[in-house]
Order: C-alpha cells, then structure tokens, then sequence
C-alpha cells in the first residue's frame, strides 16, 4: 500500500483496507479545515514573515505607467450592475499599473548619459576619443571611421540595429553587419542613388536611382526594376503594412505593397517637388514638408492631404517624428527650429540655430541630433523644457548628408561626403528591446518564424487613419444616415412647370397642355430619383436592407401574392 498526503487535500491510492480509508478521511478533514481558516493563516504569515504585505512601490514609477484621463464619475450612473462592471474595471487598471510598476526590477539593463562634476563642466566639451577611452571594449569597437568616395552618402539602420546600408550619390551601395562589421555586399550602379532603405528584413533593400527604383537583395543581386516609381528622391518603409512609400521630383506620392507587388495608391501631390519625407511610427502617415513652410500629412485613402501644418514662414529644411509619433521637430530656412505636438498640432517649443539645420533625427530616448553644415548638435530634454544648452558636439570632415540614431544602440550614424562615422552618443539607445518587436540577437530559424508572423498580421492599406483609435468606435452619422433614408426613400416632389401665356391658344388649351407637361415630367421624375435613391441605399445599407426598406413602403405590395 502507497499513501500520498498533501497538506491541502491528501491523495489515496490503492488502499484495500477499511482502516486506511478512515485514517485518509480523518486526515483529510484536519487538513481542509487549517487550510479554509484564513485567521490562521493570517496568524501564521505575521508570526514568520517581518515584513508583510506586498512591498511598497514609490510614486515616480507608479506615475510613468498612468492611465491618462480622469476616471468615470459613479454618480451620473443609475444602474448598479453598470457601476459594479465599472468599478471592477479601475481595480483592474491600478492592478495593471502597479504590476507594470513592478515589472521594472526584472529589466536588466538602465540608460546613462554624460553628468558634469560641477556646474562649470560642459557636456558638449567632450570628446568622441575620451567617451571611446571610459567605455568599454564592445561600445568602442561602435565608434569607428569609413572613408569612402563616391559620396555623399545615405545611412539607413534595420529596424532591430543589427545591419547598415549605404548609397552614394555617385552610385555606390554597400551593406554589413553592424555589429561584426562584416560586408555582405557591395556594388556600383553606373547612376546616381538618390535613397535607400531596408525592406521588412535584412535579406532585401531598396535603392532610388537616376530613373527608376530597384530592388535588391542582401548580396546584390537586382530582384525587380520598379518602373512606375519614377525619380524617386525619398522613400519610407512601413514594416506593419509591407508598403514601400516614396515622393517624387515631380510631385507625386506613391505606395507599394511589397508583398503583392500591387501599386496600392499613386496620385499628384499638386505641391510641387517633395525632398523632406518622414513617417509617423504611431499611425503610419507620411509626413511631406514643402517650400512653402508647411507640412501636409498623407494617407493612400485620399486624393488631398488628411491635415496641414503651417509651421515656419520659410521653406522647410528638415524633419522628423519620434518613436512614439508625439513629437515632430521642424527646422527652416530662417534658421529657426520648432517641436511640436503632432496629436494636437501645437508648438511646444522654438529655437533659434546658428546656422540653417539641414538634417533632425530622433533616438529611442528622444535625444534629438541636428546636422548644420559640418557640425552635428545633439541635445537632451529639447521636448520638454527649453534647453539652452547642447548635450554633446561634434566636428566631422565635411557636409553632412544624413543622420540616423542606430535603434538599441547608444550610437549615431552619420553621412557624408567623405564616408560615414559612428559615434556614441551615451543615453541614446533603448536599453531593454522588446523581442517580440524586433529581436537583435536574432537567429536565422527566427527570422523567418518573424518573416511568416508578419505576414499574417499585415495590416492592410484601408486601415490607414490620422487618429487609430476611431477604427474601434461606431460611425453614428451614417446610422443617422440610414434612418433618414428609411423615412424620405418615397417622398419625391416633382419640379412645378410654368408655361408662358400664349395669345393664340385659349385658357382650356393652355390647362390641358399643362396638365400632359406635368404628367409626363412627374414620371419621368419619379422614375430617375427612384433609381438614384437605390444605388444610394445599396450603398448604404446594402442590396438585403433596401429590398426589406422597399417591401416596408411599397403601397402595392399587399394585393401582391406572397410566395409560401
């Protein structure tokens, strides 16, 4: 005989006798009743336990992860079964928030920027040789020089960091790995390179030449010549719709389904030359600025831009949009530099350069690096309180092209015309990546599992909003919409027909011919506004709805036999 006991509720197995079975059953009970009895529970924690109850969380960490908004007021609610549902729901949300909360100790790494002994030490003093001569080994291998060529040159990051591209002017491509340095491929064009950007992983590429734009793969070799983007100066990667969006010397706006091969949208701009484009990460709108002073947002749904920006009275020079799409930072001709609230569309903050910024980039930490002529400003904090001051400085050998911030990775990557320089830039990076976004320690097997989940979770084009969150709420003009047609779908007034008075025809005439014009124009009429008033209901309500809307008002439809 095998007996099992846990202190819950024991387990018995193959007991034979009818003593064993009162002694499990005994047992048993003993059990249930300690375990049901919560004072000695309560009891027993405090006696043992020197610090009881959860431990305490401080007020900055509970702050970060807050819902925004003001909670619901129980008191414009009747019903208590409505006020219940409600309450459970704020419980939830703070059980959401101090868990959140909490969840910051499992995060193994934490972001770092440069400190000042005192207050008469400047930041932007420092050096890349003495930040590369205190850190250590694997971040200084990141700081490194390129001296190329056939400049000026593009710089393009993959999503998790991990790969770099390059495009000349003067037609030279090349991509590596950014971590080992290894070179995957390298080539020369014969044409000049306009852009270049990663498609949804490092395996393809795409490159606007003189012409027409390219598609490549991750050892040079020339997939598909996209013939319809033609003179292509900027291009953007939207990785959640697989679309390739690109602007045009002539004015036109294109968007690409990569993974189809179909032209999804493409039409005139009627703004002129576009050669500053950025997307906004959070819904996926390009944002186009103009020689005028203004930026227009775009979606592929609509003809006309969904929103306009006034932002400076100058042509634009630059700009960009943070991670989170909250901030959008605009820089001019005038030498002025503004931060704005693209949700709101208002100025947060305006400051004024030295020089004209040819280039802005923002990082995962929202450092902000603005590019005037040789010199590259980053600073820290630009967003939310006016900063005097420049975070870190640094001279480079010629013109700047390009910047971007390599993501995960304390590191800025610069071109231009001479070749491209990393620098490190402490605080930069996102420190904890989220793996299910993009995994930098990524293996092969991996990719493609990543390759097939995307695919499947492609968002299509039509989704495509300036807010993202209107996709979940009920669209209430149209239900009003479709009650109005319900009640004026057989209300039709005819036109009233005059007639001149003629000499020669006497008034009994005159009413009889009168009486045909109205007759004849009355059906005529009613026939056309009946067959409009269908298409519109179909449209609306669908082919089901309006043959129920129609048998609802068809006065005739009770001498009409009904089918058993």
């Amino acid at each position: 005989m095998s007996r099992y006991f846990t202190e819950k509720a024991p387990i018995v197995h193959d007991l034979s006798t009818i003593q064993d079975i009162k002694k499990a059953a005994i047992i048993h009970k003993e059990s249930r009743k300690k375990w049901k009895n919560k004072k000695f529970l309560k009891q027993k924690k405090s006696e043992n336990d020197p610090f009881p109850g959860s431990a305490p969380i401080s007020k900055d960490k509970l702050k970060r992860h807050e819902r925004k908004g003001e909670s619901v007021n129980l008191k414009r609610i009747k019903l208590p079964k409505n006020k219940k549902q409600i309450k459970q729901k704020e419980e939830l949300y703070k059980l959401s928030h101090e868990i959140a909360a909490r969840s910051e100790l499992l995060l193994p790494e934490q972001s770092g920027f440069i400190e000042p002994e005192n207050e008469l030490e400047d930041t932007a003093e420092v050096t890349q040789t003495q930040i590369k001569d205190a850190v250590d080994i694997t971040s200084a291998a990141k700081q490194f020089n390129l001296q190329l060529e056939l400049g000026p040159y593009r710089v393009k990051f993959l999503r998790n960091g991990r790969h770099l591209l390059l495009g000349g002017r003067l037609g030279h491509i090349a991509s590596l790995d950014f971590s080992t340095k290894h070179l995957q491929c390298e080539m020369n064009t014969l044409e000049s390179v306009h852009d270049i950007t990663w498609l949804h992983n490092e395996t393809m590429f795409a490159a606007a030449q003189k012409d027409w734009t390219y598609i490549y793969d991750n050892r040079g070799i020339e997939l598909h010549c996209l013939k319809g983007l033609y003179r292509v100066l900027k291009m953007e990667f939207l990785p959640y719709h697989f679309l390739l969006a690109t602007a045009s010397e002539n004015g036109f706006l294109s968007w690409l389904d990569v993974s189809l091969g179909k032209m999804v949208a493409q039409f005139f701009s009627k703004m002129g030359r576009i050669d500053k484009l950025c997307q906004n990460p959070y819904n996926a709108i390009l944002c186009a600025g103009h020689s005028k002073g203004f930026v227009s947002m775009w979606t592929p749904n609509m003809k006309e831009p969904v929103a306009k920006m006034l932002c400076h009275g100058t042509p634009i020079r630059a700009l960009t949009i943070d991670q989170r799409g909250l901030y959008m930072a605009t820089a001019a001709v005038d030498k002025s530099m503004k931060i704005w609230d693209i949700r709101n569309f208002k100025c947060l903050q305006s400051y004024r350069l030295n020089c004209a910024a040819s280039n802005l980039a923002f990082s995962h930490r929202n450092l902000l690096a603005v590019s005037t002529g040789d010199i590259v400003d980053i600073y820290k904090d630009q967003c939310t309180k006016a900063v005097d001051g420049v975070y870190l400085r640094h001279r480079l050998p010629s013109d700047i092209e390009n910047l971007e911030f390599c993501p995960y990775e304390d590191v800025l990557g610069v071109g231009h015309r001479r070749g491209f320089t990393s620098m490190l830039v402490p605080g930069a990076g996102e420190p904890n990546p989220d793996a299910f976004e993009a995994n930098p320690f990524q293996t092969q097997s991996q990719r493609r599992e990543v390759e097939v989940k995307q695919l499947l979770e492609k968002i299509q084009p039509e989704l495509i909003t300036l807010d993202p969150g209107q996709l979940g709420q009920v669209d209430e003009m149209t239900l009003e919409e479709k009650i109005q047609i319900r009640t004026k779908v057989l209300f039709v007034k005819p036109p009233k027909i005059e007639l001149k008075k003629n000499k020669g025809l006497g008034s009994a005439k005159q009413f009889h011919v009168k009486r045909q014009l109205t007759d004849e124009t009355r059906r005529r009429f009613i026939k056309e506004t009946a067959e409009e008033k269908l298409k519109v209901m179909e449209e609306v309500l669908g082919s089901q709805e309006t043959e129920d809307v129609v048998k609802v008002y068809d006065p005739l439809s009770r001498f009409k036999k009904q089918k058993k």
